[in-house]
């Protein structure tokens, strides 16, 4: 029997408020513990809790982002549940009359799109941390950070149309990618401000009705997550060939076995008895506010890669790896601009270009250094672009080496080593080309001499290539542009070489 999976997933993500939900606490990253914390959120008796109006603002642009309905009236409740990391002995959400609802997002996935629906958006308050082990003196130890009690969460929750791990990790990326843009959530999955929890069940192909969920936990990766979700379809899939049945539970994914494991059973929305939260009024938004959230919306990734295909006349490949962060999309439009605008653009022939005839724009010949040549500097030295300290190649700078290029003054080969030592040390390019001796030889005469001393010295070479060995072509050149230490003009050493060896 042939069965599909079907997933559902949960994302919570940290607002990135300079404070609380409910309280002024800050909610910087990596405190000390237990100093970011006042009697609010640590549910002391007779405290009451103030809304943050900046985290609603945030929760309402991700809802327009992702085409939802926003309520003109929500409800904050109260979930009720005992863990340590949980001050109150409930947590402030939302269930019933939620912010917004019914939206949806389009991923892509092995070339086709999908639209995955949202069920709801809905805003929450953050628990604590458990720390486990944390004493020298007793490894068996646990302790209780509550920083992190009252950040602000959405929880984003996704229709169950998801029928493969890779449309999981790609539906998780595009929502990363529309919080970072939208910038109201840093994205991080290590540091937990952006975690998902996945709602796995299998059924047979054709069955309307969806099998037994299991809910998936402790996933910090999009690698880890495409594993967890990957080993549960097979695992249950195994229960049912096997004559089990699958048990409605929450299971932990062990990273180190890749392995998922049972921590709990799954409890039911009846379980955490929700109720109005009695200290908060109702929530009512404006539309006319609504209307002035909507205009401060930026381009979002979807819409500027479909700009850049369509603009810049580049691969969809390469609008997708050049739109990742908001930050590499500004940095390749502000050097394309540049580009355009001071560059020479001889016809036929630019950089990098494969045979005659071609011509390669320059939007293309910009995206082919940032892939190829700094995101791997950038990948190696483990950095971002975002980071101000990241490198030292401004879109000046890059744009005055790929001008050296077009000009003549360096060939590509000799540009990539200058581009990695302007990455290093932040020296102009001009400065290491002259001080290097690195400028390109381009002057036919010279050329011609190194070409005839080459051939003079490769006599059997010559004699083979003569008698039909052609591909002994691209040896005379790997020899011509050893004896001008790789500086020779590539495309006038081509048509000197052809012509010499025609004689």
């Amino acid at each position: 029997m042939s069965y599909e999976a079907v997933i559902g997933l949960e994302v919570h993500s940290q607002l990135l408020t300079n404070s609380k939900v409910f309280c002024g606490c800050s909610t910087k990253f990596g405190a000390e513990a237990n100093t970011q914390v006042c009697p609010v959120c640590l549910g002391m008796p007779g405290t009451l809790p103030v809304l943050n109006k900046t985290a609603v603002e945030y929760a309402v642009k991700m809802a327009l982002a992702t085409h939802c309905k926003v309520n003109d009236k929500s409800i904050f409740a109260r979930k009720n549940y005992f863990y340590p990391d949980l001050p109150k002995g409930y947590q402030i959400s939302q269930y019933n009359e939620p912010l917004t609802q019914k939206g949806y997002i389009d991923i892509q996935v092995n070339g086709a799109e999908k639209r995955i629906g949202i069920t709801r958006i809905h805003m929450e308050e953050d628990a604590g941390k458990l720390l486990h082990g944390e004493s020298y003196e007793d490894a068996d130890s646990s302790f209780v950070d509550l920083n992190r009690a009252g950040v602000p969460l959405i929880e984003i929750v996704s229709e169950p149309d998801i029928r493969t791990s890779d449309e999981a990790v790609e539906y998780l990326k595009a929502l990363r990618d529309i919080l970072v843009y939208l910038e109201i959530c840093d994205g991080n999955m290590e540091e937990g401000s952006f975690r998902c929890d996945a709602n796995v069940s299998v059924r047979p192909v054709g069955q309307k009705e969806f099998g037994t969920k299991a809910e998936l936990k402790n996933m910090n990766s999009f690698r880890f997550i495409q594993k967890a979700i990957e080993y549960e379809i097979n695992r249950q899939i195994e229960v049912i060939e096997d004559g089990g049945k699958v048990i409605q539970e929450t299971r932990l994914f062990d990273s180190d076995k890749g392995i998922t494991v049972s921590m709990r059973s799954k409890e039911e929305a009846h379980d955490y008895r929700y109720f109005p939260e009695p200290d908060l009024l109702p929530l009512q938004i404006d539309e006319t506010w609504i209307e002035e959230i909507k205009r401060t919306l930026p381009e979002l990734p979807a819409e500027k890669r479909e700009r850049f295909v369509k603009e810049y006349d580049i691969p969809s490949y390469d609008a997708g790896v050049l739109t990742a962060t908001k930050e590499l999309a500004n940095y390749y439009e502000d050097c394309v601009k540049k580009y355009e605008g001071q560059g020479p653009a001889p016809a036929g022939f630019k950089q990098g270009a494969k045979g005659k005839g071609q011509e390669i724009l320059p939007p293309k010949v910009v995206s082919n250094w940032i892939m190829g040549e700094l995101l791997r500097l950038l990948k190696e030295d483990g950095k971002d672009i975002a980071q101000p300290s990241a490198f030292s190649i401004q879109p000046s700078v890059f744009v005055k080496l790929l001008n050296m290029v077009d000009a003549g003054t360096i060939n590509l080969k000799t540009a990539k080593e200058v581009f990695e030592e302007v990455y290093k040390t932040g020296k102009n390019p001009e400065s290491i080309v002259k001080g290097k001796g690195l400028v390109q030889v381009s002057d036919e005469g010279a050329l011609i001499k190194v070409i005839d001393d080459m051939l003079a010295a490769s006599p059997k070479e010559l004699a083979d290539y003569k008698a039909g060995k052609e591909k002994l072509f691209s040896f005379f050149i790997g020899q011509t542009m050893k004896a001008t230490k790789g500086q020779a003009n590539p495309q006038m050493l081509n048509k000197l070489l052809q012509e010499r060896l025609a004689k």
